[in-house]
């Protein structure tokens, strides 16, 4: 991997890191409604040039059915479970548990698809559960019912992702990634148009909470993907795949610097076993880009 490469996929881990930082400084404010219909409005209306410019409209007009069940359980139902994770969780913390995903993915391959779980797999599997225990049981902070949700809806949005994978796989291969994005965020943003209504914000935003909401959406959405297919294109898949193993540490250093959020044993020793599950269970690299971002 060359230099330029390289330094891409430094980029997109500080972008993807930093989405988990947006969410926590916005979702207090906004709401984890609002806050995500702003992220997929914002994120389509960013990329719909790029489909227009590239005459990708009519593909996205002949998957719309599929790409509404995407947008609900790659964005829509993730991106709002993850924003209410971070009402009560650390940016580093919920980055964590969001790299559960290829674990989750492990399972769902075997029950979904009949991929067969190798010994390796289920290892993997096993000690990515133990990197969840540790993270959750050695926290120091009271496992009060708000904590225990706020992990419980981290690990939904990491399934929701799982689920996602495969149902790309058997419905949509072939089709474009811009069609894929794009779609997938007006979809989302189509499904929580209903909720809006009964979810108003009752705080007037900051110069901060405004900013956070646009570089969610910009930098972490729209640009983050462009720049990760781009990866993909110059330095293959598996490559650019192994940006999953740098976004939490990424998320953890955000976290640290910007809102001054402790990082404490657990969650160091709760991300190694974590990320050394998912490379065990996937051979190395990991299955999807999902578990990279939120």
């Amino acid at each position: 991997m060359g230099t330029v490469a390289i330094a891409e996929l430094f980029l997109l881990a500080a972008l993807w890191g930093g989405s988990f930082l947006w969410l926590r400084v916005a979702a207090p404010v906004l709401g984890p409604v609002w806050l995500i219909e702003l992220r997929v409005v914002l994120a389509s209306l960013v990329l719909l040039p790029l489909m227009v410019r590239f005459n990708l409209m009519a593909e996205m007009r002949r998957h719309w059915r599929d790409l509404l069940i995407i947008g609900s359980l790659n964005s829509a139902l993730p991106f709002l479970l993850f924003a209410f994770s971070a009402l009560s969780l650390s940016a580093g913390f919920t980055a964590i548990l969001n790299a559960t995903t290829p674990l989750f993915g492990t399972v769902i391959a075997a029950l979904w698809l009949r991929e067969k779980m190798t010994i390796a797999s289920i290892l993997g599997s096993m000690l990515g559960f133990i990197g969840v225990v540790v993270l959750v049981g050695w926290e120091p902070i009271p496992f009060t019912l708000n904590f225990g949700l706020a992990v419980l809806s981290g690990l939904l949005g990491a399934l929701m992702y799982a689920i996602a994978a495969p149902y790309t796989k058997l419905r949509l291969s072939g089709v474009s990634s811009l069609v894929l994005t794009t779609g997938s965020q007006l979809g989302a943003a189509l499904l929580l148009l209903p909720a809006l209504p009964f979810t108003i914000p009752q705080q007037t935003p900051s110069a901060f909470v405004i900013f956070s909401v646009l570089a969610l959406a910009i930098l972490s959405t729209s640009f983050a993907y462009v720049l990760y297919y781009r990866l993909i294109q110059n330095v293959g898949a598996s490559k650019a795949l192994t940006i999953a193993y740098l976004v939490p540490p990424s998320a953890l250093l955000w976290g640290a610097i910007v809102l001054q959020e402790p990082i404490t044993l657990s969650m160091l020793i709760g991300c190694g076993l974590v990320l050394l599950g998912t490379a065990i269970a996937n051979g190395g690299v990991v299955p999807s880009a999902s578990s990279a971002r939120s």
